[in-house]
């Protein structure tokens, strides 16, 4: 093995390295954005009242009432 390629083989790992951190840091921060995402999304169908969400998705469910047996 003569110098060129073990300097070229030591760049390629270095540059191998780099884009796994990078690679590494993008994946946690999408990460931490889709547990806000999240968060957000549950505290949202907390706070909406259940028969008013289910009548603007579906109108005509639940809206008439025939009590007679």
């Amino acid at each position: 093995m003569d110098a060129f390629s073990i300097a070229s083989m030591s760049m390629n790992v270095n540059q191998a390295q780099a884009l796994t951190g990078v690679g590494t840091a993008v994946l946690s921060r999408t990460m931490d954005d889709a547990k806000v995402q999240a968060e957000n999304t549950a505290a949202m169908l907390e706070a909406a009242p259940g028969p008013a969400l289910e009548r603007s998705v579906n109108p005509a469910v639940g809206g008439n009432f025939d009590a007679s047996v």
